[in-house]
């Protein structure tokens, strides 16, 4: 029905003649399959056909309301204008509801007796009992003549009338409304009450979600959203990205508005690759580092950002912010497994008033870094600090490798790329980076284990992603201030399935996403069930070596379970 119905509103009524006479045939829904093929012959021009059709449908199943609109319409088509109106009107008294003839019933009386013959058609429709389409198109024009206390009876008519569950359209209709003529508070009084997420999902979602976003309602955007979200419906995704984005930069808004005093900055100290945390059962995959082996500690966080105010401002996460950290988490990795030093991270990180990252607008001091990276107990040998250039494309970054005992500079490294493709370029620095450190720190150079197999080509942007996105989700996991740095949680998890499909042999793509569920368990375990069928079948069906599948298997477990 619906393949038909789509052709035939395309245009393409003749290549769906013989299919609409099978459906009449064979649809269990028969008035639907009668009304389709009846109107498909009306439109053939075979009215005597379209007739016997639509006759022959109620001498066996009663008088329908539809059904009697396009026997009307055979009338009208014969040019019987008199029967065509009293049987539209019975039509009406059946079904007072059908859109499409009420909509013509209005119509015809507005091209008779304009503005007042149309509400007058429209009153006696709303008089029927059960009536409650013909009340919304009341209510329309009395909030186009400002006219609220009446249009609001004339609502409150509708959805007596209409029963339980209400129809989708009326809840839509009603908001849609309101909302464009500035009613918020009143949406929010009628329709929340009424409204049931498994019956008029994203339709009316869409009108709720942008009047709690407008009022402020950020809480009770986040619940509904998720609430969309649990319906699992792919058709969705992008809608409900677009609220989820929506909502980020409202609580951003918010925040900039009522944070007056200075944030509190510090750094969050990591150990190791991003997704390989030093307690994990997947370290067991990868050669072990000697105990005294030297540490290398990257510092993120700085970007040059064009702008001449000086203010601190929270904003949400963008491309040169997230390369500005994933281009030192992929670095870390590379040292980590190609060489015999060991990583460590530094991640400038706003704890008060609210959890976010720093970015910096200008490039660390050697001397500051060196201060930071002789803090704590796993004190670092070496720094590297990358500061990213995106005025204008190829984009460039640039890195310094320092000596922590003495900040001197022991060399600098530079890469140019473009947004769309830095494969090359990233991977390239990342080899030059080990020349130096192998050069100047007499680091030992290895190669890199099998099981570290990194995307390539058009994928590796997106490795870079969910780098930075676990970096996210740690950081956020780890925070225990409110926190509105991160957003897109369900974006993150299908991309990282995504990833793991396109690479299915990559031990550490595959460590990536569950260390990524294991880390979001804490903020949003209610999201993390949404996932879990899709993750363990995507892993049973791309299996990894045993040893590996395992290990990850035991990730999956201590997020799911």
């Amino acid at each position: 029905y619906g393949i038909i119905l789509g052709a035939l509103n395309d245009g393409f009524r003749s290549d769906v003649v013989r299919a609409t006479e099978h459906l009449y045939r064979t649809d269990p829904a028969a008035d639907r399959g009668a009304c389709l093929w009846g109107i498909v012959l009306m439109e053939e021009g075979r009215l005597d056909e379209a007739e016997e059709v639509l006759r022959g449908y109620m001498s066996k199943h009663g008088e329908d309301g539809v059904v009697l609109t396009n026997l009307a319409k055979v009338y009208s088509k014969r040019g019987k204008s008199q029967l065509a109106e009293e049987t539209l009107w019975h039509a009406l008294e059946l079904d007072p509801n059908q859109d499409n003839g009420m909509g013509w019933y209005e119509v015809i009386h507005r091209e008779r007796g304009g503005e007042i013959a149309s509400l007058d058609a429209l009153r006696r429709v709303a008089a029927l009992p059960s009536s409650w389409r013909a009340q919304l198109w009341l209510a329309r024009n009395e909030l186009k003549s400002r006219q609220l206390s009446q249009a609001l009876t004339l609502y409150r008519d509708a959805l007596v009338h209409a029963g339980n569950p209400k129809p989708w359209d009326l809840l839509m209709q009603m908001s849609g409304d309101l909302g464009n003529t500035g009613h918020l508070i009143e949406i929010l009084e009628l329709v929340p009450p009424c409204y049931e997420v498994g019956l008029h999902g994203l339709q009316v979602g869409n009108n709720l979600l942008k009047t709690y976003i407008d009022l402020g309602q950020l809480d009770a955007a986040q619940v509904l959203l998720d609430q969309l979200y649990s319906q699992n419906r792919p058709d969705w995704r992008e809608h409900l990205s677009f609220w989820d984005t929506e909502i980020a930069k409202a609580r951003v808004a918010v925040a900039n508005k009522l944070d007056t005093d200075p944030p509190k900055i510090g750094m969050m100290y990591g150990r190791g690759p991003v997704w390989l945390n030093p307690e994990s059962p997947a370290t067991e995959l990868f050669p072990a580092k000697v105990p005294d082996a030297v540490k290398v500690c990257f510092v993120m966080g700085t970007c040059e950002i064009p702008t001449n105010s000086r203010r601190m401002t929270q904003t949400l996460s963008d491309t040169p912010g997230r390369l500005s950290r994933a281009i030192p988490l992929f670095l870390a990795e590379q040292v980590e497994f190609a060489s015999s030093a060991t990583s460590q991270t530094l991640v400038p990180w706003i704890s008060e008033p609210r959890g976010a990252f720093a970015l910096c607008g200008g490039p660390w001091e050697d001397a500051e870094v060196c201060g930071y990276a002789r803090e704590g107990n796993d004190k670092s040998d070496y720094i590297v600090t990358s500061h990213l250039r995106p005025v204008s494309e190829p984009w460039s970054v640039e890195t310094r490798l320092i000596r922590a005992i003495d900040g001197k500079c022991l060399g600098q490294l530079s890469a140019a790329f473009t947004v769309k493709d830095p494969a090359d370029a990233i991977q390239g620095l990342a080899r030059d980076l080990l020349r130096l450190l192998a050069g100047e720190a007499q680091v030992g150079l290895t190669a890199l284990p099998p099981e570290y197999k990194v995307p390539g080509g058009a994928r590796f942007p997106y490795y870079l992603l969910r780098l930075e996105q676990l970096l996210a989700v740690r950081c956020n996991s780890s925070d225990t201030n409110e926190t509105v740095g991160l957003s897109g949680e369900r974006e993150i998890i299908d991309g990282n399935i995504q990833q793991c499909l396109e690479v299915p042999d990559s031990v550490n793509a595959r460590i990536l996403l569950a260390q990524t569920l294991v880390s979001m368990k804490t903020k949003r375990p209610q999201i993390l069930h949404e996932f879990k069928s899709k993750v363990l079948m995507m892993h049973q069906e791309f299996p990894l070596e045993s040893v590996a599948q395992g290990v990850v298997q035991r990730l999956m477990d201590k997020a799911f379970n």
